[in-house]
């Protein structure tokens, strides 16, 4: 293994696992801490170094990890970084963010002479405690060799590369739509059954098991059926944000995404009856679609 150093930002609830696999396969880690502390702790427990600033973070890395909700807090924190990257260092984006402002970041950063890649994540909190995360990787071929080992620390999954920076923002995105879109059609597909008289519990006998399950399906009915809030730890936030994302890199090639934007609307229609807090997850959309369409839960 190379003595690539490496730095974390954002070792919440995706990151931390990720943190943890990094620094158990012998890589020297340095993290920072955001607003709670709590985090940090475990990770600097075990091995890892605390940096005082992003400035410094970046000194003392090669290779830096960025686990954020967005484009704009990625923007923000690569701006801090810049300052302290030495010649060749890369940043990896594995947030969902807009592959616009990938490439756009990407460009800027190669003209100062460091590398840019994305590797968005695929799976859970639990996956990625276990290093059995995916990724889908955008970078050029010579920083994906060298980001590869590091990556398959913690996507014991599934690594692939997609081609060039924004590449797999691109594909998370695409990912997502699927998901959410999935997760759009149960819950009104759930409201419908119980307004007709078919309870959740009789809708899940016909469809658990059939062609139609899937684990995003039994993620869903976890909080559909057993009243289980973090059965999917994905809020209803991020959920929007996403297929706003989605919808800005449709109309960047002119092209109509009907389907994705009723997914939309859905989780727009739940942001604005309330459910834009932190820990508002994704199948409780079903809880809102119900309410708007007049459904009681039972």
């Amino acid at each position: 293994m190379s003595e690539e150093r490496i730095g974390f930002v954002g070792v919440g609830l995706m990151g931390h696992g990720m943190a943890r696999n990094i620094l158990a396969a012998g890589y020297p880690l340095s993290v920072i801490a955001h607003s709670n502390r709590t985090p940090v702790e475990d990770p600097v427990s075990h091995g890892a170094k605390e940096a005082r600033s992003l400035a410094d973070l970046a000194t003392a890395s090669d290779i830096v990890h960025i686990c954020a909700p967005g484009s704009p807090q990625v923007e923000a924190i690569v701006a801090e970084l810049k300052t302290g990257l030495a010649t060749g260092a890369v940043v990896v984006d594995c947030s969902t963010s807009d592959p616009n402002s990938t490439m756009a970041l990407a460009r800027t950063l190669e003209q100062a002479g460091f590398h840019m890649a994305d590797a968005p994540l695929g799976g859970t909190p639990v996956q990625a405690q276990a290093g059995k995360l995916s990724t889908m990787a955008g970078a050029t071929d010579a920083v994906f060799a060298r980001l590869e080992p590091v990556l398959k620390t913690w996507a014991g999954a599934a690594v692939v590369h997609l081609g060039a920076s924004g590449s797999g923002h691109k594909m998370k995105l695409l990912n997502n739509f699927l998901s959410l879109g999935y997760g759009a059609l149960y819950a009104e597909a759930l409201a419908l059954a119980e307004k007709v008289g078919i309870s959740a519990r009789q809708f899940d006998s016909v469809i658990r098991g059939s062609r139609m399950d899937c684990g995003f399906y039994q993620t869903f009915m976890g909080y559909a059926l057993d009243g289980n809030r973090e059965a999917h730890r994905f809020t209803l936030t991020n959920a929007l944000k996403d297929l706003r994302y989605l919808e800005s890199m449709a109309d960047g090639v002119n092209m109509a995404n009907p389907v994705g934007n009723a997914a939309k609307n859905s989780f727009a229609m739940a942001h604005a009856m309330g459910g834009d807090g932190p820990e508002d997850y994704v199948p409780h959309l079903v809880d809102f679609v119900s309410a708007r369409s007049g459904v009681k839960k039972a």
